[in-house]
């Protein structure tokens, strides 16, 4: 015989399945939830960089892929080149696998759209990233923090060689990050947290930022030489690179600041990339000062330098959003997905 507490028991318990139907399947979009969404990638990130780790590692073997480098670098040079690209062609693959079958969005919708505007901002943002840091260095020489011992040094190889390698490295190291934290993760964060209680698609774009960018720093924690404050300071550079996203719902400044801001500290002037010393340098040079303001061996990022180059880097990327005829605001196409099954939007 059926109770009043049985039944209302089973009464309870029949919408369960429902509401944990809705809190993992997004039925207006067609498609799971963010966070399950954000998992899937992980998840796709880990088996398809497992593949690309063993295909690279396979290449490394004497006398196949890496062997031409040897010839005129040394060996962690060509393996840190290689490991970039693999690194690289793995985000790509997760990104265009993700797109597709689990976001079903375009993978321009990560900030990939080409053409010709596309690549002039590009090439604004490598100019930027230039820019910021040979002011650093000026700024340093001008101290007399930085004293210029040398042109064009190089350890392992000619220095046009191991410019070159290092050039596809920060390609490789460029594309993987922005692509990795800008693209997929600040777009998914910013999607599912629109609207989500009181936040506006603005405010939840905002929350992905900073969540996105405290990820970048966390992802640099590990760096040699790398300290609370270099992790920070990494930080706020995600701010900066996300800032270029979200005012034009675009990669290519994020892209370009990043390949210019590394190779231009790393490779022309011989500063430490985020804790690592390169082998070539187009300026050699001895440095000093107090490590609170040149971040010491972790490089700019490390130091009050570093901070104020980023500050100038937000500056400006907002002037460029303004000459170009844009607006200082998020752009909608951050939180507001672009989905294959409702035809291409752009």
């Amino acid at each position: 015989m059926d109770t009043p507490p049985g039944r209302a028991l089973r009464e309870a318990l029949s919408g369960w399945p429902e509401l944990l139907a809705a809190a993992a399947w997004n039925s207006d979009e067609r498609r799971l939830r963010a966070p399950l969404r954000l998992l899937a990638a992980v998840l796709v990130l880990v088996v398809v960089g497992t593949v690309a780790a063993r295909v690279a590692g396979a290449l490394a073997a004497p006398g196949r892929l890496l062997a031409p480098l040897l010839l005129v670098a040394e060996l962690e040079t060509a393996l840190r080149a290689l490991s970039a690209v693999a690194g690289a062609v793995a985000v790509a693959v997760t990104a265009w696998v993700v797109a597709a079958g689990v976001d079903r969005r375009w993978l321009a919708d990560y900030g990939l759209a080409g053409g010709h505007e596309w690549w002039r901002e590009a090439a604004f943002g490598t100019a930027l990233g230039t820019v910021l840091m040979t002011l650093v260095f000026l700024a340093e020489v001008a101290l007399g923090w930085v004293v210029v011992t040398g042109l064009f040094s190089a350890d392992g190889g000619p220095v046009l060689v191991l410019a070159v390698v290092y050039l596809v490295t920060f390609v490789g190291v460029s594309v993987s990050e922005e692509l990795l934290v800008r693209g997929m993760l600040l777009t998914n964060l910013a999607e599912g947290l629109a609207g989500l209680g009181p936040l506006s698609g603005r405010a939840g774009t905002a929350v992905a930022v900073v969540l996105s960018s405290l990820l970048f720093g966390a992802l640099h924690a590990g760096n040699p030489n790398a300290t609370p404050v270099s992790t920070t300071v990494i930080s706020l550079a995600g701010v900066w690179l996300a800032l270029g996203y979200v005012l034009t719902g675009e990669l290519a400044i994020p892209l370009g600041a990043h390949l210019g801001w590394n190779y231009t500290q790393g490779v022309v002037y011989g500063y430490p990339v985020s804790g690592i010393r390169l082998p070539v340098s187009f300026v050699a040079t001895e440095q000093s000062g107090p490590a609170v303001v040149t971040g010491g061996a972790f490089g700019p990022e490390a130091g009050l330098v570093g901070v104020t180059a980023l500050l100038a880097g937000m500056a400006g990327t907002a002037w460029w959003v303004l000459q170009r005829g844009g607006r200082l605001d998020v752009d909608p196409d951050v939180w507001t997905p672009d989905l294959r099954w409702r035809g291409r939007r752009r």
